[in-house]
């Protein structure tokens, strides 16, 4: 391996030689990747496909001593480094420009301790890889709700879904992770080990180390759950949105609902003439008994006159995928968000009229439905500062030519710029672009 140039951690240009390159190799036992080397674009590709940087090297690794060895070379050379977990991080983060890219994605294992509720997970799992095995013993995870999402940055970032409010965030269910320092040190933070790293990890996003594996509680659930779509016109959404939001007032914490407002997809359910056309979407979740659960979401689907109907029992494991076909990677995607206290008047009419201009078809808006369990965490027990709010909006700009970057983009900016002055003054790192 010949010396190569890289993108330096202050800026510029640094070499590396040859000897240090193959120390690294050496001393990884998974694999190193430079650019012609087989396996390399596959390793650089993320889920938001206007991500297209070209990393100097990527260090494929299988366990923590990978991990170790290749931060101790970024830090050594002075390197750009960037940690590639699941890869959906929708600002790219995962991947560095010239630099060194840390790749967990290999380190999937899931291991379930049935008796202790706990689960042990690598930082290159996804949500349907702890779905799945969590799943198969009755037991689950509160996490977000597209299963291609890596596990790792979800949880270091906060992570809400359709259980959140019944059961917390995710980083409420953390109860240890190793991490890897700058210094390359391998140290595990829990509330009793390293503390003050522990509150930080817990919504601080991936700044203070490379995570290589995560202890959580799990609680007893499942399989089956209550959920499904209400599919209303959109001529009608102002009126379902404030019922909604009184609906919402009296919700039990085992109840979650989420309102997505863009054109119709082909799905099976939908009248053919409604396809394309503009609706609004309240998708729902009840995490408890099934009967209890219709009894819990009759205000919600009494509200106007849907299209559809389709809230019945659901596999939870189908439920948490029930969306990823509409955020399946290979489109170029842009995102803004806010928190929101109380989805106000303003709010629902801002939104809805950016729904009459929507610049493509795959273009939405959502408000997810928070609180409950999540909210009455103290504001200062985690780095997470948004406890206060029960809206999380989302404006996600999705397309798939190059020529629609403008449009879209300043769509997305202009909604959020508009709805700033009614928001909670905060957003999810998670969502930030």
């Amino acid at each position: 391996m010949n010396a190569m140039s890289f993108t330096a951690l202050e800026g510029g240009k640094t070499t590396v030689d040859a000897a240090a390159l193959e120390t690294l190799s050496t001393q990884i036992r998974g694999t190193v990747l430079r650019e012609g080397d087989a396996g390399y674009d596959g390793a650089r590709s993320i889920w938001n496909d206007m991500i297209d940087r070209r990393p100097g090297l990527i260090a494929c690794c299988v366990g923590a001593s990978d991990v170790v060895a290749a931060v101790n070379f970024a830090r050594e050379n002075g390197l750009l480094v960037s940690v590639r977990g699941g890869g959906h991080n929708i600002a790219g983060s995962a991947i560095c420009e010239g630099g060194l890219v840390i790749d967990l994605s290999m380190m999937k294992s899931v291991r379930v301790d049935v008796a202790a509720r706990r689960a042990w997970v690598g930082p290159g799992a996804t949500l349907v890889d702890v779905d799945r095995e969590t799943q198969a013993f009755g037991l689950a995870l509160p996490t977000g709700i597209n299963s291609t999402t890596g596990i790792a940055g979800l949880t270091l970032g906060g992570g809400f879904g359709w259980i959140t409010r019944k059961y917390g965030l995710t980083i409420d269910n953390l109860v240890s992770a190793d991490v890897v320092t700058a210094h390359g040190k391998l140290l595990r933070a829990s509330e009793t080990e390293n503390a003050d790293l522990f509150w930080a990890l817990r919504g601080g996003g991936g700044n203070f180390g490379v995570v290589t594996g995560f202890e959580f509680k799990l609680h007893q659930f499942g399989p089956q759950v209550l959920s499904g779509l209400v599919v209303h016109p959109f001529a009608d959404a102002g009126k379902v949105l404030r019922e909604y939001r009184a609906a919402l007032e009296t919700a039990p914490d085992e109840l979650t609902c989420w309102v997505v407002m863009r054109q119709a997809p082909p799905l099976p359910f939908l009248p053919a003439e409604w396809h394309g056309k503009e609706v609004l979407v309240l998708a729902m979740c009840y995490c408890g008994d099934i009967e209890a659960g219709e009894k819990a979401t009759q205000k919600l689907r009494a509200i106007g006159t849907p299209i559809a109907d389709v809230v019945g029992p659901n596999p939870f494991t189908g439920w948490q995928q029930a969306f990823d076909p509409l955020l399946a990677p290979g489109a170029r995607n842009y995102w803004k968000s806010h928190d929101f206290t109380e989805l106000s008047d303003s709010a629902i009419e801002i939104t809805t009229t950016a729904i009459s201009r929507l610049p493509g078809p795959e273009c939405e808006i959502f408000f997810g439905h928070v609180g409950g369990v999540a909210g009455r965490v103290p504001a200062d027990a985690t780095a997470f500062p948004q406890r206060s709010s029960h809206f999380v909006m989302n404006v996600h700009a999705r397309w798939r030519e190059p020529a629609m970057d403008k449009a879209c983009i300043e769509w997305a900016r202009d909604i959020y710029e508009a709805s700033k002055p009614l928001t909670a003054g905060t957003a999810y790192v998670n969502f930030k672009t």
